[in-house]
């Protein structure tokens, strides 16, 4: 063997059907041997025998083809042979598999039997002499589509598997007419043909060689377009040279060198058949993201009892006090009993080792609770995708969801839920919603975009525009509050109005609609950033939220923090948020989907 018109590339393809033993020592057999000769392609080997496409130097396929028939099972194998300026494939892979040619029919054995075979030449002959046969393309559609023989019928098949229930498609009298059928190397035919002798038709015979080999012996004649084959060529012409087609990574398409000169062509991305608007294509992205964000929220991963670590640092406001102090300041909402018999207990720990409760804390320190058997309440698994890029991802949060871990919540929560749906990012929430508040909820992909955007929200250059129905109907339309709030949360989770060394607040307030169930619709626009400022806010102006579990109508406080997934929603909605983007420096809004107890 030589090279040919001074293409180096010898391409090859060949099959056996004969029953072979020891398939795992003969895979790593030949694995050695071609990538001792550099040879790339693919190897197929099961016990009903070997199917092969493997390119390299002509000296290099000659060795390889003299090991391969020195071995009495392949020492008739006939290959079918064509050159090319480069090398089609990309690796060397000997798999093992179940059937050479997938077809999942028992009873056919073509190692024992097969249909009567047609040489190239004979059916050029036949095809010559204009006798009356049928021929029957066994490929699948986007090979047919490529090129076929004249007048040959296909079945509209996708996969080979599908053969066996199209052919009842072919009408009666076929049974007792003469079909010739084809596929590329014939290796389907070598299954295909005896299935349909099976069916009981008559007269079956298999172009011995297929496609392939009619090229190499007839040239094209009788035939129309080119033949799809199974490398980085995609397709050769009757004088077995590539046509230049392309396969779109995408769809699998077959793609002509125009399609490939199309502006709607992207290497590994899309082609003019699978390609979609921006706008369509970020749609159908949201949609699919959006489906596996809610399918893991559906499974409510917390709802398992498992063995739970939560880690608690120090900030520096708590340093300098004894470990039991902090963690009462920390977690008012639990007493300090609690805490010391978790000490006592050996569930809270540092670096591993077990702590006392007079030890002194230190800023930054880490500490672990250890909480086995935890289980974790049901959350809204109603999460929506609004928008994504490289740089953000934006979502419409539900309630009752918590945004970040704490308390009772783990892996119930957006930011644990939204990394299993980025598992190779980390995503960083830019802002926070209480768990009750549904609406936008702004993550970032990147650390540059967290750098740009988090400082937004400390910084009040984010505008937030919130929707509330609440107790009662104000005597004024729009109204401004700036009453503080306390920093740290007092027992039950809640915070102080109108204290003396409280955080500076800015809510402002406007009537949007006062219905006649006494409630009222209002829209409310935080200037500030407090932690449950606009609920605070409302309560000490005399008209608490519909549904808030904490800030109660008459200035009263309850004593739940986050409400079940079953009880009546708290009525704060984070309608719209804008910004600017990271990466173009404009600014941006995102709006969410309106609530039921808006309308």
């Amino acid at each position: 063997m030589t090279a040919v018109a001074n293409l180096p590339i010898l391409n090859i393809s060949a099959y056996k059907f004969v029953q072979l033993d020891n398939v795992a020592q003969r895979r790593e057999s030949l694995l050695q041997v071609c990538q001792s000769l550099d040879l790339r392609g693919t190897i197929l080997l099961s016990s009903e025998g070997i199917n092969l496409f493997l390119a390299g130097p002509a000296e290099a396929i000659a060795s390889f083809l003299d090991s391969l028939r020195a071995d009495p099972a392949f020492a008739d194998l006939q290959t079918k042979d064509s050159y090319s300026q480069t090398q089609p494939f990309r690796r060397m892979l000997v798999r093992l598999k179940k059937e050479i040619i997938a077809f999942g029919v028992d009873g056919v054995a073509p190692e024992t039997k097969t249909s009567p075979k047609l040489s190239a030449r004979e059916l050029k002959q036949w095809l010559d002499e204009g006798r009356g046969v049928r021929l029957l393309d066994t490929r699948n559609i986007y090979e047919y589509d490529l090129g076929t023989f004249a007048g040959a019928e296909h079945l509209n098949i996708d996969h080979f598997r599908e053969f066996p229930e199209a052919i009842k498609q072919l009408p009666a009298e076929a049974k007792q007419q003469p079909i010739v059928m084809f596929c590329t190397g014939g290796i389907r035919c070598e299954k295909a043909g005896p299935m349909m002798e099976q069916a009981g038709f008559e007269q079956v015979y298999q172009l011995d060689g297929g496609i392939l080999k009619y090229f190499e012996e007839c040239g094209g004649k009788h035939y129309h377009g080119s033949c799809f084959v199974f490398d980085g060529r995609v397709a050769l012409d009757p004088a077995l040279q590539p046509t230049g087609n392309l396969l779109c990574f995408a769809c699998q398409a077959v793609l002509s060198p125009e399609e490939i000169s199309s502006d709607k062509y992207l290497l590994g991305q899309w082609c003019p058949r699978c390609y979609r608007e921006p706008a369509e294509r970020m749609r159908e992205h949201l949609q699919q993201r959006e489906a596996a964000i809610r399918a893991r929220a559906s499974s409510q991963p917390g709802c398992q009892p498992y063995d739970n670590v939560r880690q608690i640092y120090v900030p520096r406001r708590y340093a300098g006090l004894p470990l039991i102090d902090f963690l009462d300041q920390w977690h008012p909402p639990t007493t300090v009993a609690q805490w010391q018999r978790w000490i006592d207990a050996g569930r809270i720990t540092a670096a591993g080792r077990s702590v006392r409760a007079t030890r002194i804390v230190k800023e930054g320190e880490c500490f672990e609770q250890s909480m086995p058997g935890t289980y974790e309440p049901a959350i809204n698994a109603d999460i929506r995708l609004i928008y994504e890029d490289p740089w953000l991802v934006v979502v419409d949060k539900p309630a009752p969801l918590p945004v970040h871990p704490s308390g009772r919540y783990n892996r119930n929560t957006l930011s644990s839920l939204m990394a299993d749906a980025y598992p190779k990012q980390k995503l960083r929430v830019a802002h926070r919603l209480d768990a009750n508040t549904s609406g936008v909820v702004v993550l970032c992909r990147t650390q540059h975009a967290a750098r740009m955007v988090q400082p937004q929200f400390s910084d009040g250059r984010v505008d937030k525009v919130y929707v509330a129905r609440v107790h009662g109907h104000p005597t004024w339309d729009a109204t401004e509050c700036r009453a503080t709030v306390s920093a740290d949360p007092q027992v039950g989770g809640g915070r102080l109005i109108g204290t003396a060394n409280g955080l500076d607040c800015c809510t402002l307030f406007q009537v949007k609609r006062r219905d006649a169930d006494g409630t009222t619709l209002m829209e409310a626009r935080p200037l500030t950033g407090r932690t449950h400022q606009i609920r605070i806010h409302l309560s000490h102006l005399g008209y608490s939220i519909v549904g808030d579990p904490l800030y109660l109508p008459d200035r009263a406080t309850g004593n739940a923090h986050t409400i079940d997934v079953d009880a009546r929603k708290m009525c704060l909605h984070a309608s719209h948020i804008t910004f600017t983007h990271p990466n173009s420096l404009e600014r941006v809004t995102f709006q969410s989907h309106i609530p039921d107890w808006c309308r």
